[in-house]
């Protein structure tokens, strides 16, 4: 009989969670080796599912393929600024040529509420002054929002999606699913990024990728080699159990 018990000291465990760190600039030209991504993916299959039914879909993008994703998505992000920060003219040309408009998750853009706005501010405040963002520069941000496009230079980009049949079980199955990858890039010396921004239009993977219309696109995930850039040393503040436990009523 298989023991379920595990032989990791729990405080290393501890200490291994805690130091995995978003990355944001990548090695483009050190390839992931096809036999880590292969266990990458292997071990995310590992995670729980309901049912088992593993209501997920992953489209792997590398070389020429993630190539035109980017060139694509950085023409359209290019169409989408110009529009929405130019004159009436530019808007006006985004709204009747309709090209860098979303073509799905058009509600990902959706504000945040007032009880999750201030952690969402405080990281993108601290992360942007990393960067020597200006506040207030419409330009600076629009330029390195446009670097989600290319994948921060990652070699890989995982494009999950999810099938509509489950709804949120679907998303929840797929976020267990891809906690698993992150945490196995980051034992394998990889680093990763989760990229809502790559959602906006899925019919630039359709394009690429044999995917049924009963899946949609929840999330992008980059993955790569890091580099020395002081953005991958920033830690987002990491709040306590305090602030997500429910009090007794």
């Amino acid at each position: 009989m298989t023991s379920h018990k595990s032989n990791l000291d729990a405080a290393a465990v501890s200490q291994f969670l805690a130091s995995r760190r978003t990355t944001r600039d990548f090695i483009k030209d050190k390839p992931v080796p096809q036999e880590i991504l292969d266990q990458i993916l292997t071990d995310a299959l590992t995670a729980p599912s309901w049912s088992n039914t593993r209501p997920f879909k992953i489209a792997v993008a590398t070389g020429d393929v993630r190539d035109r994703i980017s060139t694509e998505f950085l023409s359209r992000w290019d169409a989408l600024a110009k529009g929405r920060n130019g004159n009436f003219f530019a808007k006006l040309k985004l709204i009747t040529s309709r090209y860098g408009l979303p073509t799905s998750n058009r509600l990902s853009a959706k504000p945040y509420v007032a009880e999750l706005k201030p952690r969402a501010n405080r990281v993108g405040a601290e992360l942007y002054g990393l960067l020597g963002v200006a506040r207030g520069s419409r330009e600076e941000r629009d330029a390195q929002w446009a670097k989600n496009y290319e994948f921060f230079g990652a070699p890989v980009e995982l494009f999950i999606f999810i099938h509509k049949s489950l709804g949120i079980w679907s998303a929840s199955d797929a976020g267990l699913m891809i906690e698993n990858v992150v945490l196995s890039a980051h034992a394998h010396g990889l680093g990763t990024c989760a990229q809502g921004a790559v959602v906006i239009w899925d019919d630039v993977l359709r394009k690429e990728f044999d995917v049924s219309d009963d899946y949609r696109l929840l999330t992008g995930l980059a993955v790569g080699y890091p580099t020395e850039a002081p953005v991958n040393s920033f830690g987002a503040h990491r709040i306590g159990p305090d602030e997500i436990l429910l009090k007794k009523k």
